[in-house]
């Protein structure tokens, strides 16, 4: 059970070290509203959303203050929030006879740099950039999940229709999922980490200098695979057939690398500088 839904089916939630500075609401006309939301909380705080309609973004900001800003679109659908200690559950609540145009909510939500996000989109766009803290993303229906400046946290995309983006994303686990969607990464693979990259039918591009410092190990069950760099060959569990895996290490292959599809195209390729 979610924090969100925790605390609604209490009733009430704890006010901890967290506290709601200002909440403040404006009307633009034709049922649109803009909800400012401002929460003080601790060193270590949580921010999880759970969003079915539109886009949510977020970016790193002032220490402590977690800032919201939510374009509601009509008055069929409302802005639940829920708070215990320093975590942070939003929550996009559908009310009778919503639909997509109704039902959606826009969020711009800034957060501590070191701040960990859950967030879950139905059928809407995910950014988040500069932060250090742990992410889990979820998106069901093809929305692009991007992700740029992420440092240092434990990163899990899941993505059912949308594309997912990674540019300088570093971290010691990196792990994404996607269906039909495309994955990009344009990085170093460095924090000696575990990335772990696959999909269904989709394409997956990695881009890396040839300073990386890497053991990979790619394949497709039925598409092509191909990459740019000399590795040094090692040896695998499995047959090895041309075309549709390779396997070897670059420089001290302090990070592990792991893509795979069943059906994309894999690509690995060096960055020109």
């Amino acid at each position: 059970m979610t924090l969100g839904r925790e605390c609604m089916a209490a009733g009430k939630c704890a006010a901890g070290a967290l506290t709601v500075l200002m909440a403040a609401s404006f009307a633009f006309g034709a049922g649109v509203t803009r909800k400012d939301l401002h929460f003080k909380v601790g060193k270590h705080s949580t921010v999880s959303i759970n969003n079915q309609y539109g886009s949510v973004r977020v970016k790193a900001g002032t220490p402590r203050q977690v800032l919201v800003t939510a374009i509601l679109h009509s008055d069929k659908v409302e802005l639940d929030q829920a708070t215990s200690g320093s975590r942070i559950a939003l929550v996009s609540h559908l009310l009778p006879g919503s639909d997509e145009t109704a039902g959606t909510v826009e969020y711009e939500v800034t957060v501590p740099v070191n701040a960990s996000l859950t967030i879950h989109s139905g059928n809407g766009s995910i950014h988040v950039e500069k932060l250090q803290g742990d992410l889990m993303l979820e998106g069901n229906n093809g929305g692009k999940v991007s992700l740029t400046n992420i440092h240092n946290g434990h990163i899990e995309i899941a993505s059912m229709g949308g594309d997912v983006a990674l540019s300088a994303v570093d971290g010691p686990f990196v792990k994404v999922n996607s269906n039909s969607g495309k994955i990009q990464y344009d990085g170093d693979f460095s924090d000696a980490g575990i990335y772990d990259f696959s999909s269904y039918t989709g394409n997956i591009e990695a881009l890396a200098p040839s300073t990386a410092s890497i053991d990979v190990l790619a394949r497709s069950t039925n598409g092509p695979v191909q990459s740019d760099f000399s590795l040094e060959p090692k040896h695998t569990a499995f047959a090895m057939k041309v075309g549709s895996a390779f396997a070897g290490t670059l420089n001290k292959a302090a990070s592990s690398v792991n893509l795979f599809s069943f059906s994309g195209k894999i690509h690995l390729k060096k960055r020109q500088n």
